[in-house]
């Protein structure tokens, strides 16, 4: 997807517009303005600014952005834990800018679902890389989980033939490849997957014994 078609969600601890008495309200204000800008002049699509608060679940539910930019100049790590629960339901990449840099921080926020961990000093020419690098990070690990996951349901089912096997065996003094084929001939003729057939047949030993 090309960053223009990409719409992108800030958020912030920044609440309403400051104070001008209020320096350190100002400067966290005027950093979120500067990163804003920042995303926009590298070509990304800022649909909305968030603030981290109770409603934030529901909000990401509702306008479903594709990439989550968390703008947090201290309590990093509470704004990451507040943001990876409220996208909970949809997981999306999440950038952090922060100006925090604690070495346990960035370890914390990697493993609680940051893909990109960014400290201070953000050059506009350094917005599109960082965010096109956290996109191919998220997805690639989206992957990598997607793959164990059908690794783990294939073993499941090989644990699951097996057993049919052995049933069919003890029950009818089959060999081993004379089981095994009458599971695939069932398989086959039923238009069923092997493991299916196999559930079907433990099933039917529990309940008749």
């Amino acid at each position: 997807m090309h960053s223009s078609e990409l719409v992108l969600a800030v958020i912030t601890a920044a609440a309403t517009v400051p104070d001008l008495d209020d320096e350190d309200g100002f400067a966290e204000a005027d950093r979120l303005r500067v990163l804003v800008a920042g995303l926009r002049d590298a070509g990304y699509r800022v649909g909305v600014v968030l603030h981290a608060d109770a409603d934030l679940h529901e909000r990401l539910t509702a306008l479903a952005p594709d990439v989550l930019v968390v703008d947090a100049e201290s309590g990093a790590r509470d704004a990451i834990e507040h943001v990876v629960w409220a996208s909970r339901d949809q997981p999306r990449p999440i950038v952090l800018f922060t100006d925090e840099h604690d070495p346990s921080h960035v370890r914390e926020a990697v493993a609680q679902g940051v893909v990109a961990y960014v400290v201070a000093g953000m050059a506009p020419d350094r917005v599109r890389p960082v965010i096109d690098v956290a996109i191919a990070r998220f997805e690639h690990e989206r992957a990598l989980r997607a793959l164990a996951a059908r690794g783990r349901e294939r073993d499941k089912a090989q644990v699951v033939v097996t057993r049919a096997k052995y049933l069919l065996m003890s029950r009818h003094q089959l060999s081993e490849p004379e089981a095994y084929a009458r599971l695939r001939r069932t398989a086959m003729n039923r238009g069923l997957t092997l493991a299916e057939v196999s559930r079907r047949l433990l099933e039917l030993g529990d309940l008749l014994g």
